[in-house]
């Protein structure tokens, strides 16, 4: 399956450089535009948001506001299977690809029409691929915890020096901050504590499969895949299974 925008900013004559690299072996071919027709500020986000992404997620795609992008089979078949509702397809096929490539293809400017992803609509994609795809978010908070409560103590600690060495200042006052401080840490840590149960029962829920079958040896038919139930999702890359060919010896 080939998948591109329908304003002809992807050039169709690139489609034959994708359905190459998946002859070539690839199961998952992502673009990345050269020479991008697009205004400054939305290039600008763009690439700050990539960042954000790579940073949060596991997902690794270089340009994700490409849609000129190749499917094999039996990845649409694993996104099928999943049924969460608010999703990112190419970076949901990426986590079940085998041999995920990237490709460079041309741009071409808008015919007709403007873009409908504006500044927000681009923050809230970066949003629904941070929350689908990494509990990152919610362990922000536990570190926050964390590092506040370090450094109440190290306040309090040096509170201490200095009131032996130069005498009471202001009675009790700083002594309250360092308290509120390690309290608001302690806090804090346990959302943390929370969210990650939390984000452990919201990757249950996914139901995504946590692995695909590339064939079944042994069989009278192994051309047709085995169908899987839904299970866990794990953020780990799929399982990398051996191909026909690699197995070595002979049967009884």
């Amino acid at each position: 399956m080939i998948t591109l925008d329908a304003d002809l900013q992807n050039p169709p004559e690139e489609i034959g450089r994708l359905i190459a690299a998946m002859d070539a072996g690839a199961d998952y071919v992502g673009t990345i535009r050269v020479s991008r027709q697009d205004v400054l500020w939305r290039k600008a986000a763009s690439r700050f948001l990539n960042r954000v992404r790579e940073g949060t997620t596991s997902i690794q795609i270089t340009d994700q506001g490409c849609m000129l992008r190749g499917y094999d089979r039996s990845v649409i078949d694993a996104v099928n299977r999943c049924t969460e509702v608010s999703t990112y397809v190419p970076a949901l096929a990426y986590t079940f690809a085998r041999h995920p490539v990237e490709i460079e293809v041309a741009h071409a400017e808008r015919t007709v029409g403007q873009s409908k992803y504006s500044l927000i609509r681009l923050i809230r994609l970066n949003f629904d691929l941070m929350t689908g795809f990494s509990v990152a978010p919610l362990q922000f908070f536990s570190m926050s915890g964390i590092v506040i409560a370090l450094l109440s103590i190290v306040f309090v600690v040096y509170l201490a020096i200095r009131r032996l060495i130069v005498g009471p200042e202001a009675e009790g006052v700083f002594t309250l901050f360092g308290i509120a401080f390690f309290l608001i840490g302690v806090a804090l840590i346990g959302l943390g504590v929370v969210g990650e149960y939390v984000g452990r029962i919201y990757e249950q829920v996914r139901q995504r499969p946590r692995y695909t079958v590339a064939a079944v040896l042994g069989q009278d038919d192994a051309s047709e895949p085995a169908q899987l139930p839904h299970m866990p999702a794990a953020e780990s890359r799929p399982a990398k299974l051996a191909a026909p060919e690699r197995v070595r010896g002979t049967a009884e």
